[in-house]
């Protein structure tokens, strides 16, 4: 099973890897960008686990490691079963 992490800065964090990007996207003429937003994106494959299981597994890996809470927010989904 292929779980898919999606990871995003809060809202009130600044996004200086997405200024940069809106600004660079400008230069190149894409005037109509208004904001960027940079985050990422975590595939995790499982196996032996029951569907039942996969949320208390997701986040716990992402309290342990994958995001930082203070900053950040998830949310995931399953890809492939």
């Amino acid at each position: 099973m292929k779980v898919r992490i999606i990871v995003n800065l809060k809202p009130s964090v600044l996004d200086p890897q997405g200024k940069a990007v809106c600004g660079a996207l400008k230069n190149l003429g894409f005037d109509n960008v208004k904001d960027v937003r940079v985050g990422k994106v975590i595939y995790v494959s499982l196996e032996g686990v029951e569907k039942d299981q996969i949320k208390d597994i997701v986040d716990d890996m992402c309290a342990k490691l994958l995001v930082n809470p203070v900053i950040e927010t998830y949310e995931w989904d399953i890809v492939e079963e």
